[in-house]
């Protein structure tokens, strides 16, 4: 029986995952989701070991090209969540700045200082 097949199998279903529309409302299921394929995966890649068949090597190339393209995806999906925290942040400052626009400023007039002890 072919080994590598579950593998493949496990490789394609992560592959779809994130081939489908991912936004701000499900992107935490797909992310918990992907990290528990990633884990299963990653014990079924510990439990084979070499030599390897024709035909299991023409499936780890294939899984290889799939992991490419499943990589390029998630990092689409961590800019993405990247570029979300950075307006979260700004808009957090904006507002900050709106509601006390003279928290930061650092104005001296007006002020004495005794010297005197």
């Amino acid at each position: 029986m072919n080994r590598i097949i579950p593998i493949y199998q496990l490789t394609e279903s992560m592959q779809q995952l994130l081939s489908q529309d991912i936004d701000s409302h499900n992107r935490e299921e797909v992310i918990n989701t992907f990290q528990k394929m990633m884990e299963e995966r990653g014990e079924l890649l510990d439990a084979i070991a070499p030599p390897y068949t024709k035909d299991e090597d023409k499936l780890g190339k294939a899984i290889v090209h799939m992991n490419q393209d499943i990589e390029q995806k998630i990092k689409f999906i961590f800019f993405a969540l990247k570029n979300e925290m950075k307006q979260v942040q700004q808009q957090k400052k904006s507002t900050s700045s709106y509601s006390n626009p003279y928290k930061n400023m650092q104005s001296m007039d007006g002020m004495f200082l005794d010297q005197k002890k």
